[in-house]
């Protein structure tokens, strides 16, 4: 792709799942990288197995502190910053919403929110002080554009990052900094791995019908990190230079499927059973 060779690229939530494909990818287009995440042990891992010039940074993305040190050390090694990819993120509670506590909510909505909020902050306050353009991409979620029953505050978290996405890019776009996001739907990573437990059984949602759910979507699939990977390299690439503002949906066709029509898997949920698993505890 044009563009990523020789550029130094920040990629956050880098230790597994879809922010190490990016990485990787990124690398792979002779991209420099700083990979950043809370798991020092497998960001710096994952920065020596790259195969380009990379370094892994410790870095807890919702402290203003760990985001100016994760930017020092891009600087102090590459003496810039091009690219960002501000993708890291935790899922939160499957608790229900009478369930769900004050504090599951704010770590979420801390990292989810505030860590990308503080990204873009620091990556425009890069390009000013270079004197120069640059690209960013935010890692957003099918829950950025729908709604369900379970985790409550990691879609109100990836609903918020659309208001970042869109309000980046209108400041951006006279400065040359272009902002776009990309919304994954089923894509099993380590995010999602653990199997969420309610009642001494697993909630579904969780890792164990990943595959199952993925089948209703066109593609008849689940993706893959690096299914997201690209679709990221290439917005933060110059080919995808006129395109700003713009959340991409990679999620196999999820979002374009009418639930009410027999195409879209009509009838072959047993939604009372469902109901009845979700409910049970409150009446």
């Amino acid at each position: 792709m044009r563009g990523l060779a020789g550029r130094v690229a920040v990629v956050t939530g880098a230790a597994g799942g879809i922010g190490a494909a990016t990485a990787r990818r990124l690398a792979e287009e002779g991209a420099s990288v700083v990979a950043v995440d809370l798991d020092e042990a497998r960001v710096r891992d994952l920065a020596a197995s790259l195969p380009s010039d990379a370094i892994g940074v410790r870095a807890d993305v919702s402290r203003e502190d760990d985001v100016a040190a994760y930017v020092e050390a891009a600087v102090a090694r590459f003496g810039r910053i091009d690219l960002h990819h501000l993708n890291a993120g935790i899922p939160g509670s499957f608790a229900t919403l009478p369930s769900l506590s004050v504090e599951d909510f704010d770590r979420v909505m801390a990292v989810n929110v505030r860590g990308v909020f503080l990204g873009l902050r620091a990556a425009f306050r890069r390009y000013a002080d270079q004197k120069s353009a640059g690209n960013v991409v935010i890692t957003g979620s099918i829950g950025s554009l729908r709604g369900s029953a379970d985790l409550l505050a990691y879609q109100t978290s990836k609903h918020a990052v659309v208001g970042l996405l869109r309000g980046a890019a209108m400041y951006g776009g006279p400065l040359g900094v272009r902002v776009n996001a990309v919304a994954p739907g089923i894509v099993p990573t380590d995010l999602f791995a653990a199997n969420a437990v309610r009642g001494g059984g697993p909630v579904a949602g969780g890792k164990d019908d990943m595959s199952r759910r993925a089948a209703s979507t066109p593609l008849r699939r689940a993706g893959t990190a690096e299914d997201v990977a690209g679709v990221v390299a290439f917005l933060l690439s110059d080919d995808a230079a006129y395109m700003t503002g713009e959340l991409v949906s990679v999620d196999g066709g999820a979002s374009i499927v009418s639930t009410v029509r027999p195409s879209g898997g009509a009838g072959a949920w047993d939604f009372e059973s469902y109901d009845r698993a979700l409910y049970s505890t409150r009446w």
